[in-house]
């Protein structure tokens, strides 16, 4: 959990400011942006995904007679 303790004599806007900078140094509003927004698949993953599905089903082939 993330917290930010109130120093002596500092505002509660150089507090909140303090939070949202560990907050963002923590990297948990990016994690949280990535799971439920995810990004699209790029072009070369998509490509190098239908390759490996290729080579797979190719394998299972060759497998099928042999087993």
């Amino acid at each position: 959990m993330i917290y930010a303790i109130k120093k002596q004599s500092e505002s509660n806007e150089r507090l909140m400011s303090r939070f949202k900078k560990v907050v963002q140094r923590s990297r948990i509003m990016e994690t949280k942006r990535n799971r439920y927004h995810k990004p699209k698949p790029t072009k070369k993953f998509v490509r190098e995904a239908a390759v490996k599905r290729a080579e797979h089903r190719k394998k299972r082939e060759r497998a099928k007679f042999y087993s």
